[in-house]
């Protein structure tokens, strides 16, 4: 019988090696907190001015003397704005995903996922040049006026003018720039799932579809949900494209009611106003406590994130030992 013998390595090395790993993890925490607090600190004169109607409110009004600054639209911008780019980019990435891993001929499934990952890798601002001066002019004629002339003001989803320039294209562009994303992230974890379980589940009769549902989809899912919920980060925290396309009103006017209504999210409000606020005072204030709500709900996108895969992951053991 042989028998290994491992060479014992120098204390130091391993001293180095634990201290080395200790500032790595108290990095990212001292990261995290300094930007709570220096976020808080940012933002605690528009606290103070506006109280919890901040987060309530619906007024924007930086005027010197008259201010007045409400989040509530530009919360329900992003959180709108979000949700319709998840609802088209989740099912979209899951087939490009499922085709990649299960259908697709040899030949063509390494450039594909190239393309996949390239499309991933391509700036926002691309993409929203892209939409303003291009995609526009064709959700408007396509979409936005047959659905209008359809439907006209009778319908809320689809009242307003269609002008391209609104939640619609914002989110139909923000859709298309997360597909890459969850895509190639499922395409991964499908390509994971060891073939015993697509053999198995073909040696009983399985088609591929009842081979993808039944073998491949249990044993992915908990990955395939941490992929949706890096899709939605990216969604929620996406700035220049929606920016550019989103249309940016301000106050109550940008309370999301129709499609093709213009509107803003947290991400765009401060890009669009940090200039003319930098001098510092209430305006200022206002916008780096949107930055600390955008921040909290990214949060809390994560911990419910973590909780989810954790609870799939606990339920998948417990049928594999069944």
């Amino acid at each position: 019988m042989m028998t290994i013998k491992m060479k014992k390595g120098s204390p130091h090395i391993d001293k180095i090696f634990k201290y080395i790993a200790i500032g790595a993890g108290t990095y990212v925490v001292a990261l995290v907190v300094m930007l709570v607090v220096n976020l808080s600190t940012g933002s605690v004169q528009v606290w103070q001015h506006e109280g919890i109607g901040f987060l309530t409110g619906s007024d924007w009004n930086s005027v010197e003397g008259r201010e007045s600054y409400g989040a509530f639209p530009y919360i329900m911008g992003t959180l709108v704005n979000a949700g319709i780019a998840m609802l088209i980019s989740v099912p979209l990435s899951f087939g490009i995903a499922m085709f990649l891993s299960e259908l697709s001929p040899k030949l063509l499934r390494t450039p594909l996922a190239m393309v996949v990952e390239l499309l991933a890798a391509v700036p926002s601002v691309i993409y929203g040049l892209w939409g303003l001066y291009v995609f526009r002019t064709y959700i408007q004629d396509w979409i936005e006026v047959p659905l209008h002339n359809l439907f006209g003001d009778q319908s809320i989803i689809f009242a307003g003018t269609p002008f391209g320039l609104d939640i619609l294209t914002a989110s139909i562009v923000l859709a298309i720039m997360i597909v890459p994303t969850i895509a190639s992230i499922s395409r991964e974890i499908m390509i994971a799932v060891p073939n015993s379980q697509r053999e198995a589940a073909y040696m009983l009769g399985a088609t591929k579809w009842e081979a993808f549902r039944l073998a491949v989809l249990p044993y992915s899912k908990s990955g395939l949900i941490g992929a949706v919920i890096l899709g939605l980060g990216r969604a929620v925290g996406e700035t220049m494209a929606v920016t550019m396309l989103i249309g940016n009103t301000t106050g109550a006017a940008a309370i999301p009611t129709s499609l093709f209504q213009p509107s803003q999210t947290m991400a765009s409000i401060m890009a669009n106003e940090f200039a003319e606020a930098s001098q510092g005072g209430l305006h200022l204030a206002a916008l780096v406590g949107i930055g600390l709500i955008l921040f909290i709900i990214a949060f809390l996108i994560n911990v419910i994130a973590h909780f989810l895969v954790a609870k799939v992951v606990k339920s998948h053991e417990g049928a594999v030992l069944a």
